[in-house]
C-alpha cells in the first residue's frame, strides 16, 4: 500500500509521470499534462493502469534524483544481483527550439550478479475507462483502445515483447531499455539512442540548476523546488500548472478532491515571481506571453484560472468508474472554480507585470500591449473591489468581503501606480492613488478588530485566516506595525496546531478543514521572521522541511497527526513558498570575482 505520496516525478514541460519508490509509474497523461491518463493506478489500483518493475522480497529498493536533475534513479539490490532503472522524459535545447516529445524512457542499467524481475505493462487509456488491446508489430508493441483504436501508445524495447506481455520472469545480464511513446517513432531506437537522450536530458537539467542563484543554506531544497517549478511550466504557452494530478484528496475519505492541472493566475504569478528571484527571467517572459494570449482584446474579462493553452471553459465532471486515491471519491476532471470571483488574483498578477517592466521590457509595441493589460486589470479592480468574492480558498457557495481579497486589490493598484510612474503617466498615478487610498482605508476600518487586536478573515466575522500573514510581504502594512504583529500572533495562536497551520478553522462548504494547507505553515514562518522571531521561525521551518517525501517533494496538504502528504502533487504553491522562506534564513552565495557565472 502506497503511503505518504512517496513518488518521484519526471517530466519535460509537456507532460509528466509519477514514479513510486518501488519504480512503478502510477500516473501519466499523454501527450500533454491535461490529456486523459495512460496510467492512473494512483486513482484506482485495479482499473487505473500501471507500468511497474516487480521483484521478489529479497530486493532492497531505494530511489533518488540524479544530482540537480529531474532524472530519477530507482536501485534494486539483492544477494542475487543488482540493477537500476533510470527514468526520464527527454528535454533539451536544439538549434531552433526545445525537444519535448511525449515519451518516457526507462533505461535499465545492469550492475552485478544475476538479477531478475517482471514487467507489469498495463496501460489503461482514457482515465482507465478504455480496455487496451496489445498488438506486436515490427519493432514495438502497439497498445490501443478497444473502443477507439486510433487512441494508442507505442512501447519500444530491447526486451523480448512476449516476456513483457506475458509478464514472464526476465533475467538481466546486460543493459536494456523501455521507451513508451505517444507517437510512432521514425528513427531507430536502440541502447545508444537511449543513452544519448539520457545524457542530453541530464545536461539540460544540470544547466538549469546551475543558472539558479545559490545560497549558503538550504541550497539543495531550493534547487529541487526550482526544478519542480520549471517542470510544472507548459512549454507551448508559458502557463504554469498548480500541480500535476487530479483528485488527490485534501483529507482521506472526504470529497475535497479537485483537478489542479490548470493555470491559476494566482499560483502561476507567485511561481514566476519566485523564479525571477532565483534568476530565471526567461520563464517570466514566457508567462507574460501567456497572459497576452489569454487577454486578446481590451474587452476580455478575467477568470481566476485558465487551461494551459488559455482555455476558458474548464467544466467539471466526475469519473464514477474510478475508486479514487485510497478510496476517496469522487474523481474529478475539470474544475468549476474557473467561474468564481476571487478578487485577490489581480494583485499577484500586477506584481509580476511590475517585475516585467523593471527587469526586461521588450520592444515598444510589447510595452504598449502590456500597458493595455494593466489598464484593463485596473478597470476591473476598480469595479469589483467593493464587492464580495469567494476568496483565496475558493469557498464555493457563498461570497463574502474577504479582507485578504481587498488587500490584494490594493496591491494591484499599488503596482499599477508604480508602472505608471515608470511610463511617465501622471494622470493614472493620481487617479489610481485615490482608489488605492480608499481601499486601504476601507480595510483598516472594516477589517481590523480592535477587541481582538487582529485583522479578521472577513468584514463580517471574527475568524482568523492564514492569508493575512503575507499582507506585509506585499507592502500593505509594515512588518513592525503593531496591527501586523498582533495579526501574526493571533493567527499563530488560533491556527497553529501540531507544528502545522490551518488555513482557517471556521466551517466552509464541506465542514471544518481537517488537514494543514502546506503553504500556510511557510507563511507563518515568514511572518514570524519578519516580526523579529527568527529563531522560532527557523525551528518551525526545519520541522516542516522534514515533512517532505523521500525525494524532497511537497504536496498541497499535510495531515496534522501523521504528517502524511495529501492533496495534489507536487504542488507549485508549496515549492515556491519553500524557496521564498529559505531566502529569509540564508545569504546568497557570491561567486568568485575571478569566475564568470
Amino acid at each position: 500500500m502506497m503511503d505518504n505520496l512517496d513518488y518521484a516525478v519526471i517530466g519535460n514541460c509537456r507532460s509528466a509521470a509519477l514514479v513510486s519508490k518501488e519504480g512503478s509509474i502510477d500516473w501519466c497523461c499523454l501527450p500533454d499534462f491535461d490529456s486523459p491518463s495512460v496510467f492512473a493506478k494512483i486513482l484506482d489500483k485495479e482499473k487505473g493502469g500501471q507500468f511497474s518493475i516487480e521483484v521478489d522480497s529479497s530486493y532492497v529498493i531505494s530511489q533518488n534524483y540524479m544530482y540537480h536533475t529531474n532524472v530519477v534513479v530507482t536501485k534494486f539490490k539483492s544477494p542475487k544481483g543488482s540493477f537500476s532503472i533510470i527514468d526520464f522524459m527527454p528535454r533539451y535545447k536544439t538549434e531552433q527550439e526545445y525537444f519535448t516529445p511525449p515519451e518516457i524512457y526507462r533505461y535499465i542499467r545492469f550492475s552485478s550478479g544475476k538479477p531478475s524481475f517482471k514487467i507489469r505493462y498495463r496501460p489503461k487509456l482514457n482515465y482507465g475507462e478504455d480496455d487496451v488491446k496489445h498488438i506486436k508489430e515490427d519493432n514495438y508493441i502497439r497498445s490501443q483502445s478497444v473502443i477507439s483504436p486510433t487512441d494508442c501508445v507505442y512501447l519500444y524495447t530491447s526486451i523480448d515483447p512476449d516476456d513483457i506481455l506475458n509478464e514472464n520472469e526476465i533475467a538481466l545480464t546486460t543493459h536494456q531499455f523501455l521507451l513508451l511513446s505517444y507517437n510512432q517513432k521514425i528513427i531507430n531506437v536502440d541502447l545508444e539512442r537511449v543513452y544519448t537522450e539520457f545524457q542530453r536530458t541530464k545536461v539540460y537539467w544540470l544547466n538549469l540548476a546551475n543558472r539558479s542563484k545559490k545560497f549558503e543554506k538550504y541550497t539543495e531544497e531550493m534547487t529541487r523546488s526550482i526544478l519542480i517549478l520549471k517542470m510544472l511550466s507548459f512549454q507551448s504557452t508559458g502557463a504554469v500548472l498548480a500541480a500535476l494530478t487530479t483528485s488527490i484528496p485534501e483529507t482521506l475519505g472526504e470529497v475535497r478532491n479537485w483537478d489542479y492541472r490548470f493555470c491559476w493566475l494566482r499560483d502561476a504569478s507567485m511561481a514566476i515571481d519566485t523564479l525571477l528571484k532565483m534568476g530565471h527571467n526567461q520563464a517570466a517572459r514566457r508567462f507574460m506571453g501567456y497572459i497576452k494570449g489569454i487577454l486578446r482584446s481590451k474587452h476580455d474579462t478575467f477568470q481566476i484560472m485558465y487551461g494551459i493553452r488559455g482555455e476558458r471553459d474548464l467544466m467539471e465532471v466526475s469519473l464514477p468508474h474510478l475508486s479514487g486515491y485510497e478510496d476517496s471519491k469522487p474523481v474529478r476532471i475539470g474544475n468549476n472554480a474557473f467561474s468564481q470571483r476571487q478578487n485577490d488574483v489581480f494583485g499577484y498578477l500586477l506584481n509580476v507585470i511590475y517585475q516585467y517592466y523593471n527587469y526586461f521590457p521588450g520592444m515598444l509595441d510589447e510595452v504598449e500591449e502590456m500597458w493595455e493589460i494593466v489598464r484593463n486589470i485596473i478597470r476591473t479592480v476598480s469595479n469589483v473591489w467593493e464587492k464580495p468574492d469567494q476568496g483565496i480558498w475558493e469557498i464555493r457557495n457563498e461570497e463574502k468581503h474577504f479582507v485578504f481579497s481587498k488587500i490584494m486589490c490594493w496591491v494591484a493598484l499599488d503596482r499599477a501606480i508604480k508602472i505608471a510612474k515608470l511610463l511617465n503617466k501622471p494622470y493614472y498615478v493620481q487617479l489610481w492613488s485615490g482608489i488605492a487610498n480608499r481601499i486601504k482605508e476601507d480595510v483598516l476600518t472594516k477589517g481590523w478588530n480592535e477587541s481582538l487586536q487582529t485583522f479578521t478573515q472577513t468584514y463580517d466575522n471574527t475568524e482568523l485566516d492564514a492569508s493575512l500573514l503575507i499582507m506585509a510581504e506585499y507592502g500593505f502594512i509594515e512588518a513592525n506595525d503593531p496591527k501586523y504583529v498582533g495579526t501574526v500572533l493571533a493567527c499563530q495562536k488560533e491556527l497553529f496546531h501540531n507544528d502545522l497551520m490551518y488555513r482557517y478553522v471556521n466551517h466552509d462548504d464541506f465542514g471544518k478543514p481537517s488537514s494543514s494547507f502546506t503553504i500556510g505553515t511557510f507563511w507563518l514562518v515568514q511572518a514570524l521572521a519578519r516580526i523579529g522571531k527568527k529563531d522560532e521561525a527557523q525551528t518551525i521551518f526545519n520541522k516542516l522541511l522534514r515533512c517532505s517525501n523521500h525525494v524532497g517533494l511537497f504536496s498541497e496538504d499535510i495531515d496534522f497527526t501523521t504528517k502524511r502528504l495529501l492533496g495534489n502533487f507536487p504542488q507549485a504553491y508549496s515549492h515556491l513558498a519553500l524557496i521564498n522562506t529559505a531566502m529569509l534564513f540564508s545569504d546568497e552565495r557570491k561567486a568568485s570575482k575571478f569566475i564568470k557565472p
